[in-house]
């Protein structure tokens, strides 16, 4: 065996656990800081606030009393509020021995709002994290002007390229495009042609010039762990047919590949001038439509890209966080959809990824460079906070389901149906980590 042929492999494996570790070591440690400082807030003091599990390999006890450490097991992490059995926040026996004063200092000795809230700071915190870091990525790349201005003309393989930087585009086959909705109002309107007529302003005047179809089959992105990627298909490369067929509109790209059902495809890719021919087998999706719900698609995992790069404007915190609230409450909203449409059978349950899938993808983003990264951290952080919220006994969400009960009635749960809750909220969480760790080797 050629033992030197095994060391990108070794290689690349040992980049994506690292980049696994790092993304969700970060994830855990916001989380459980959101437990540990609002819980500290609020009167609970913490023993212990670990990064990973098992073996301690460094530990630094601060003035509050808390013992802040790194395991050696690097997936997870915990926070021990003072009185607790265990990491999981089990009550101790020894609590009927502690003063009033030493039991208010407790996670159960607390009373209901201190708890609640100590409970509800985790994800809060995850949510958190996902908003600021989006809302920083929204200022490094900004966002497109109002009109549409070109930063930048491609070059491509089937057109004349006439447009310039800093071209204002009016209009587009003598149909205007109004600022509020940009492209879309071609909709129907402009035929699909390989080269077309664009209205610009450009030092004032205005003026027709010649460019390329403005949906052209380019791609703008793709998607990590895509056929597309597979077959080597990168950044700004142009796709001229699909089977022996030309393409230059991408809503006829995304027909003829879906058109596939799953078959495999041969593409004509272009590339700075040269042509390759590329086959990949297109990979069933479930994606969002606009309108809400799912619709189910085969796709190659190529982004929309227009035959420009458009100008962009950096918006001001103000404005960076709103866009990173609406990024935030929108993968929410998508994670809740996906989630009742897999339970009512609607859509397939590979969407549903485990720790592979979630480390391989870690490892793509980190490669594709940091701000990928960072947009993957912030995507995970709040399917973290999303799935800590959920109604599910041994989850941060199953807890405060027992605290509205004690809310309402005035007394918690009692010990036996706690006991009978947690194993069953156990039960769950396993049974869904077996079937999202089988997802990943069987879909």
């Amino acid at each position: 065996m050629d033992l030197g042929a095994l060391i990108p492999t070794f290689g690349s494996f040992a980049f994506t656990i690292v980049a696994f570790v790092v993304a969700l070591s970060i994830i855990v440690a916001i989380h459980e800081y959101g437990h540990y400082i609002v819980g500290r807030l609020s009167g609970i003091k913490a023993d212990v606030f670990s990064v990973g599990f098992g073996p301690v390999i460094w530990s630094r006890t601060d003035k509050h009393g808390t013992a802040w450490q790194i395991a050696a097991l690097p997936f997870g992490g915990f926070v021990k509020f003072r009185g607790d059995a265990n990491a999981a926040s089990v009550g101790s026996d020894e609590a009927s021995e502690l003063s009033s004063a030493e039991l208010r200092a407790t996670m159960h000795g607390a009373p209901l709002w201190a708890r609640a809230a100590t409970v509800a700071a985790g994800p809060a915190f995850n949510f958190i994290l996902s908003i600021l870091v989006f809302a920083a990525l929204f200022t490094i790349s900004g966002v497109p002007t109002d009109k549409i201005v070109v930063d930048e003309p491609l070059e491509m393989p089937f057109a004349a390229q006439e447009l310039q930087s800093g071209d204002v585009i009016e209009a587009i086959e003598g149909v205007e495009i109004p600022a509020e909705n940009a492209f879309e109002a071609l909709d129907g309107v402009v035929a699909p042609a390989p080269e077309i007529t664009y209205t610009v302003t450009r030092n004032g005047e205005t003026r027709d010039v010649r460019g390329p179809w403005v949906f052209p089959t380019r791609a703008a992105g793709v998607d990590l762990g895509s056929a597309a990627e597979a077959a080597g298909i990168e950044d700004g490369d142009v796709i001229l047919s699909v089977n022996g067929t030309p393409v230059f509109d991408f809503e006829d790209l995304r027909e003829r590949i879906g058109g596939s059902e799953g078959a495999p495809v041969t593409l004509d890719v272009w590339r700075n001038g040269e042509v390759s021919e590329r086959t990949l087998t297109p990979i069933r999706q479930d994606r969002p439509k606009a309108d809400g719900g799912f619709e189910t698609r085969y796709l190659i995992g190529v982004y929309l890209g227009l035959p420009f790069t458009r100008a962009v404007e950096t918006p001001n915190p103000i404005e960076s966080l709103g866009l990173g609230v609406e990024r935030t409450v929108n993968t929410v909203t998508q994670s809740v959809s996906g989630l009742v449409h897999m339970i009512a059978g609607e859509i397939s349950t590979c969407n549903l990824s485990g720790p592979v899938g979630i480390a391989k993808i870690s490892g793509q983003a980190a490669g594709a460079g940091l701000l990928t990264f960072l947009s993957f951290i912030a995507v995970l952080s709040t399917a973290v906070g999303f799935l800590n919220l959920l109604p599910i006994p041994v989850l941060d969400g199953g807890h405060l389901v027992f605290y509205t009960w004690e809310a309402i009635t005035g007394n918690p749960p009692s010990e036996r149906a706690l006991k009978y809750l947690m194993a069953g909220g156990l039960t769950i969480m396993i049974s869904l980590m077996v079937f999202a760790l089988s997802n990943d080797f069987l879909c």
